[in-house]
């Protein structure tokens, strides 16, 4: 569940980590890879809105480009993170290619 809820930013791996990782390493394992991949991607794409969303007032074109840039993260973190999903759903543990692995 922690990879899946990638598609929503880094909220469900980290309600997660927190409440459901004592129960088994596994399972903390698998939220910590999840939460510290979808982090970053989650505080781009809301920077981005919000770009998105001041530069919607004074130039509508450039408001444009960074709420396509938010899309294009949300995208690929979602397609990233079903692929986990996937993976992790087998029983097996996946890492991702580029994490950066904030928290340990």
């Amino acid at each position: 569940m922690s990879h899946c809820g990638g598609i929503l930013g880094c909220v469900p791996s980290l309600l997660i980590y927190k409440l459901m990782g004592p129960r088994g390493r596994f399972t903390a394992q698998e939220s910590l890879e999840a939460l510290n991949f979808t982090l970053p991607p989650t505080i781009a794409a809301v920077v981005l809105n919000i770009l998105a969303l001041v530069f919607s007032f004074f130039n509508p074109s450039l408001g444009s480009v960074f709420a396509i840039l938010a899309l294009v993260i949300w995208v690929l973190l979602t397609v990233f993170s079903v692929v986990a999903a996937i993976r992790v759903n087998r029983g097996q543990p996946y890492r991702y290619r580029w994490n950066l692995r904030y928290f340990k």
